[in-house]
């Protein structure tokens, strides 16, 4: 993904792309903006759902729910580190707007908190409600 954000995507001898072409376009930003928004929209949308399943285990607090929980967290986290990656290519090929540099350190600031509520999952798992 680096190289053909970089240098441009080849489709085969004798077509030419247009200008500025980009597999996800988006209207502001850079090369890497549609790749950026589209998986951190995926994330956001699976960080929910880890929410809806955390709260699930918060509320029966076993070891039974805590699997899905701690599942559903760190498939959320990985799409942030992946929608974070993205991030920082935009942040290297500059370019953006103040809406786009808002969401890129929103982004960051994530991907470290639900490295923590990963840990809370795992940590509260040996404590146990009377």
């Amino acid at each position: 993904m680096n190289t053909a954000i970089e240098h441009g995507f080849i489709i085969g001898p004798g077509f030419d792309l247009p200008a500025h072409f980009s597999p996800i376009y988006f209207p502001m930003g850079n090369a890497a903006t549609g790749f950026f928004v589209t998986f951190a929209m995926i994330a956001g949308v699976v960080g929910i759902a880890s929410i809806i399943a955390g709260f699930n285990h918060f509320r029966h607090w076993s070891m039974d729910s805590l699997p899905a929980a701690a599942s559903a967290a760190a498939i959320a986290w990985t799409l942030t580190l992946l929608a974070m990656g993205f991030a920082c290519k935009e942040i290297e090929l500059q370019n953006r707007n103040a809406c786009l540099r808002t969401m890129e350190a929103f982004l960051i600031i994530l991907s470290a908190t639900q490295l923590l509520y990963i840990a809370a999952i795992h940590g509260g798992a040996t404590i146990r409600r009377h």
